[in-house]
């Protein structure tokens, strides 16, 4: 059975962070941001998805302003894909924005216009999750990966 808990452990974040990225290669790369990621989200909202006691996902939240949440980074594992843990952490970190007042919840993500099959399902997902594409900006991590900047207005 799933379930989302927030975590406030920053070694556990960390811990994390590192099982669930290092574990997806195709969307997480490359490895070496890995533990500069895990270090990051130490400080963030920071919500994981279990099976059972078994991690197998999370979501890591930046708070830009009072009005703006980023979902800066979400994993699940491939073989929990389309099973409900994208969605149950996408709930949480709008459950988040809820609580404490905030009125949008963004994602970056890579455009289509980079043509990496990976990032295909990642696009479907968010728009699933009612996420609206605004702006690509085409050097915004590099030119070869263009980073699609989608929103969520929450009410």
């Amino acid at each position: 059975m799933l379930s989302v808990k927030e975590i406030i452990s920053e070694s556990l974040k960390k811990a994390i962070t590192i099982e669930i990225m290092g574990n997806l290669p195709e969307w997480f790369s490359p490895p070496e941001d890995i533990p500069v990621k895990a270090e990051i989200h130490k400080k963030y909202p920071f919500y994981a998805v279990y099976d059972n006691d078994n991690c197998i996902g999370f979501a890591a939240l930046k708070i830009h302003n009072e009005q703006t949440a980023e979902i800066y980074n979400l994993g699940v594992l491939k073989e929990f894909h389309r099973k409900g843990a994208g969605h149950m952490l996408i709930e949480a970190c709008k459950n988040y924005c809820i609580k404490n007042k905030k009125q949008f919840l963004t994602v970056k993500t890579l455009d289509e216009s980079a043509d990496y099959e990976p990032y295909n399902s990642t696009r479907a997902f968010y728009k699933k999750e009612g996420f609206i594409p605004l702006e690509v900006f085409t050097t915004y991590w590099n030119e070869e990966n263009p980073c699609l900047f989608l929103v969520k207005a929450i009410r």
